[in-house]
């Protein structure tokens, strides 16, 4: 079977790997144009870019596909199918029907709940107790596709939205080569989705990563853990960013953002309901550190009774 595959980001690379390693047959690969990174902004290849090179494997780098020139390109490959795992250029629907049996695609969720752009740190930040990855095949729609295969994971009180990353990427890979196999063979049937069941996992930006100390602790705790590790939780302290990389629920009650406790523990601070004990800070030209050992040495930063966000 002729694969081309489209993808951008590490998740993506994950599920490159795991086909290269299952022996398909990757005739080109598809990827966003080379971005600004880094200090100096110099233009860096996707990961899925660097591993293609890696493989000797041709590699496509549309601006879109909405572009004739660009779906002619694509024709030429002959591709029986296009496995797409966050490619993040939308897919026309002749880009869709020019494979043979069109082009599936790993969502990291189960569908339909959590349709878009970031669904992995939204059910982290809802309390969802599971996730997953839903292997598609592709439509017009956001998302909306038959789905063909799915797997979960519970989401554990310790899950960030770095670890809960990774573990998909794992059980996302093993699935598209499992979808794959049973597609080849006819074994695979779509299920239509729900869509009274979709719910809308919107862009992360970093407006949002700010806590807003009137909301309830254990809303703010799972905010730390969704957003690590971007875009990072954050607010001030004495008029200086503090960044919150990791906090437990706490206890105690005050105004909101007073700091309520500081001890080898944690940096308790009060919230809108409850409160949320900060173990994990990074402060302006340092490095993220455990409380434990900030407080050794600033303790007199965290007296109780200063407010943070102001």
């Amino acid at each position: 079977m002729r694969i081309v595959f489209a993808g951008t980001p590490e998740f993506a690379a994950s599920h490159l790997q795991a086909l290269l390693d299952a022996g398909r047959d990757i005739v080109a690969v598809y990827t966003q144009p080379d971005r600004p990174a880094g200090r100096g902004q110099k233009l860096m290849p996707s990961p899925v870019k660097q591993l293609a090179l890696q493989h000797g494997i041709a590699v496509y780098q549309p601006q879109t596909l909405r572009d004739p020139a660009a779906q002619a390109e694509l024709a030429t490959l002959n591709a029986d199918l296009m496995v797409v795992v966050a490619y993040g250029l939308i897919l026309p629907q002749v880009a869709l029907d020019t494979p043979r049996l069109g082009c599936i695609n790993s969502h990291a969720s189960l569908l339909p709940r959590w349709r878009g752009a970031a669904p992995i740190q939204r059910a982290v930040q809802a309390g969802d107790a599971s996730s997953g990855v839903t292997v598609m095949q592709m439509e017009a729609g956001l998302d909306t596709g038959p789905m063909l295969l799915k797997v979960s994971t519970t989401i554990t009180a310790d899950d960030t939205g770095g670890s809960l990353h990774d573990r998909l990427a794992q059980l996302g890979s093993a699935a598209v080569v499992e979808a794959i196999t049973k597609l080849a063979a006819g074994e695979l049937k779509g299920e239509v989705q729900d869509d009274s069941l979709a719910t809308y996992a919107h862009k992360l930006n970093k407006d949002e990563a700010r806590l807003d100390w009137s909301r309830p602790a254990k809303e703010l705790e799972r905010l730390v853990r969704a957003f690590n590790p971007w875009p990072i939780c954050h607010s001030t302290l004495n008029g200086e960013p503090l960044k919150v990389l990791a906090a437990q629920l706490g206890e105690g009650n005050g105004a909101p953002g007073t700091v309520l406790a500081a001890d080898k523990s944690g940096l308790t601070i009060a919230c809108g309901e409850g409160a949320l004990r900060l173990t994990r800070l990074q402060l302006p030209g340092g490095k993220p550190l455990a409380f434990t050992d900030l407080y050794n040495s600033r303790r007199e930063q965290f007296a109780p009774g200063l407010v943070l966000g102001q």
